[in-house]
């Protein structure tokens, strides 16, 4: 199950989530990591991506991370349109601009329907809408499920990876097999950290 985290009242995810791309290298020992670096207990950044624009510009990030046993996505992007975007894992780790295709479908290995409110969906991939602001900006979380980490066919780290994709228009949340969600406008590829 997917819970969206409100917005109000939390921590600015882009505040979060450049703090935890920027441990530095030395942040290899798993316990030091594993607490956020020196600053003490936290979540573990378990994947990250760079979202890039058709023109290949950076507009963004995407974090996984891991609190006790939660895993949480943070989605942090820019130059959107104002309103709601689809958003989705997709099967493949690739961006290739300018229309992202090469992330090819939305990650499915269960081969279920499309859609959240589908009673044959989800794909494992369906995320809930990403909501822009009127300047075009989106900072958000989602609690998703922990089977998207874990070793297996369920897993996002799997090898030849995954991305995550933010459309041009908001998934509808039924229809197969995209939500008529519209054009891929910003594509990443998950890395594990």
């Amino acid at each position: 199950m997917i819970q969206s985290i409100p917005r109000a009242g939390r921590p600015g995810v882009a505040a979060r989530m450049l703090a935890a791309l920027a441990l530095p290298a030395a942040c290899t020992l798993a316990a030091a990591c594993a607490h956020g670096g020196a600053g003490g207990p936290g979540p573990k950044q378990v994947a990250s991506g760079t979202f890039r624009n058709a023109a290949g510009d950076r507009v963004g990030l995407a974090a996984l991370s891991d609190s006790g046993g939660t895993l949480r996505l943070d989605v942090s992007a820019s130059q959107l349109g104002p309103g709601r975007h689809g958003l989705h894992f997709h099967a493949e780790g690739t961006c290739t601009p300018p229309d992202f295709a090469s992330a090819g479908p939305h990650f499915n290995p269960e081969r279920r329907k499309h859609g959240r409110l589908n009673p044959e969906g989800p794909h494992l991939g369906d995320l809930p809408n990403l909501v822009a602001d009127a300047d075009g900006s989106a900072d958000t979380s989602f609690v998703v499920s922990p089977d998207l980490v874990e070793p297996g066919s369920h897993s996002l780290l799997e090898p030849g990876g995954t991305a995550i994709v933010i459309h041009a228009q908001p998934d509808d949340e039924r229809t197969d097999p995209s939500g008529d969600s519209g054009d891929r406008v910003a594509c990443a590829v998950i890395e594990p950290a």
